[in-house]
């Protein structure tokens, strides 16, 4: 089970995000509690205390020296304040659509097995108005795009609820309106969906279609693809 990320304080967060435009988000950076609390407008003790808070919380790391310490965001770290970004966007920005780009790769079967399954396909069918195929497009991002599929938190998804029989729990999923172009073509009517549970990480991305993508598109491992996840 994922471990649960304490919850950042106001002063906490404000810190991170001081940590991240004095390039510790980037890398290693070097700063003493002098100058951060400098740039915070408390103590030193203050700012020592924070940087040992978000140490102990696992929102940075740092490497204490003789004069000074190293200081790099974790990736709950950036996540943390990209969240808190995402939620800006809400306020002051309308939803942008998000484009992501990868190579096509073969899953592990896993796909075909959860789609077929009734509870969520009786779903598909009443709320994405097609029955999938059995099976998902399988992408590995690029890194710019593992960084974009953030967006995906500011565009409201089709949800897919979870639902149980008599042997298990079956967690909801999360769809995403989308677009497939591979070359020259486009495949228009698609979804990005994301489990709930998944052993897949954000550099992965699974696409459902009412027909099986590989033979639609003509791709094969390795080929480029574009997925344009659009507001609607």
């Amino acid at each position: 089970m994922q471990e649960t990320r304490r919850a950042l304080e106001g002063d906490e967060l404000q810190t991170l995000k001081e940590l991240a435009l004095l390039g510790a988000l980037a890398g290693e950076e070097k700063l003493s509690c002098s100058s951060l609390a400098d740039r915070l407008g408390v103590s030193t003790q203050t700012a020592s205390r924070r940087l040992q808070s978000l140490d102990e919380g696992g929102y940075i790391d740092r490497e204490i020296v003789t004069d000074g310490q190293w200081v790099r965001l974790t990736d709950d770290g950036e996540g943390r304040l990209h969240a808190e970004y995402t939620d800006y966007r809400r306020v002051f920005e309308e939803h942008e659509d998000v484009t992501l780009v990868g190579t096509v790769t073969s899953g592990m079967g896993e796909g075909r097995h959860y789609i077929s399954l009734p509870g969520y396909m009786r779903q598909f069918r009443e709320k994405l108005d097609y029955e999938p195929f059995a099976g998902t497009l399988n992408i590995d991002l690029t890194g710019e795009s593992i960084r974009a599929r953030r967006q995906l938190d500011s565009i409201e998804p089709v949800t897919i609820e979870g639902w149980e029989d008599e042997e298990r729990t079956y967690g909801p999923a999360y769809c995403y309106p989308a677009t497939v172009t591979a070359g020259a073509e486009t495949y228009r009517i698609a979804h990005v969906i994301a489990p709930e549970r998944t052993h897949h990480g954000d550099d992965h991305l699974e696409v459902i279609a009412p027909e099986k993508l590989r033979e639609a598109l003509d791709l094969a491992d390795g080929t480029e693809v574009t997925v344009d996840v659009e507001k609607r």
